[in-house]
């Protein structure tokens, strides 16, 4: 999905089209990365989804067929290993193999790389929807809790891709998705501020859970702050 590049981008993918039978190349204007991957998705005719950058491959060449036989076996509707690092990034490291297993804690205060993700196609068209263009850097962070908040993902212990430095999500400061972010949790997992999720200090929201008690819930945030600095002077915890 080329969204009107002036080099030779289409040119080369066309080369690969008499040893990919089924490789189908569009080009057309977008209004970036995340209306391209929504327009891909429509457009896709097979049972899983893959998102990789133009400057983005896969580790080695088995890595599809290894992914082939765990989603054999597993409902799972996401599945997912790593990504090694190339070159420095705002939240990893040259050679870093990023990042391990997932739980819903590390999801709420890290994003999986999308070079590391497979999609069931048809869990993302009825569950989940389109990546929302308002967040132009992290809408595939925003993506991935949707998922989550309907089906926990599946890990592989495998190095799918290269993730290469140096494109638009290399240094991921989204003011838009950072300003949403604890609306958007609380409503995707039917929470309120108080669940154990977010109100901790762990949690890297946690100041904006602390303000949303204050001003939604003022009588219930002086009740529990009171609740606490009574078990703190009895020694409980």
């Amino acid at each position: 999905m080329d969204g009107g590049s002036q080099d030779s981008t289409v040119s080369i993918a066309g080369t690969f089209t008499s040893r990919i039978p089924g490789l189908k190349i569009y080009a057309e204007k977008d209004d970036g990365i995340y209306d391209a991957m929504n327009k891909a998705v429509k457009k896709a005719t097979g049972t899983w989804l893959f998102f990789m950058g133009s400057d983005d491959r896969f580790y080695d060449p088995n890595v599809l067929e290894q992914i082939a036989k765990a989603v054999e076996d597993t409902p799972a509707k996401v599945v997912y290993g790593d990504v090694k690092i190339q070159g420095d990034t705002g939240w990893a490291k040259d050679g870093e193999v990023y990042a391990g297993e997932f739980d819903v804690r590390k999801l709420l205060n890290q994003n999986i790389c999308h070079q590391a993700m497979f999609y069931h196609r048809d869990f993302v068209m009825t569950q989940v929807g389109d990546f929302n263009l308002k967040y132009d850097k992290s809408s595939d962070w925003d993506f991935n809790l949707r998922c989550w908040a309907k089906q926990p993902f599946v890990y592989v212990n495998l190095i799918v891709a290269y993730f290469v430095a140096g494109g638009f999500s290399t240094h991921s400061n989204d003011t838009s998705l950072s300003d949403d972010y604890v609306d958007n949790v609380l409503t995707y997992f039917d929470i309120n501020p108080f669940h154990p999720l977010v109100n901790t200090p762990s949690f890297a929201f946690y100041g904006k859970v602390i303000y949303k008690q204050q001003q939604d819930y003022p009588i219930r945030y002086t009740f529990e702050k009171l609740k606490n600095r009574i078990k703190k002077k009895l020694g409980r915890t």
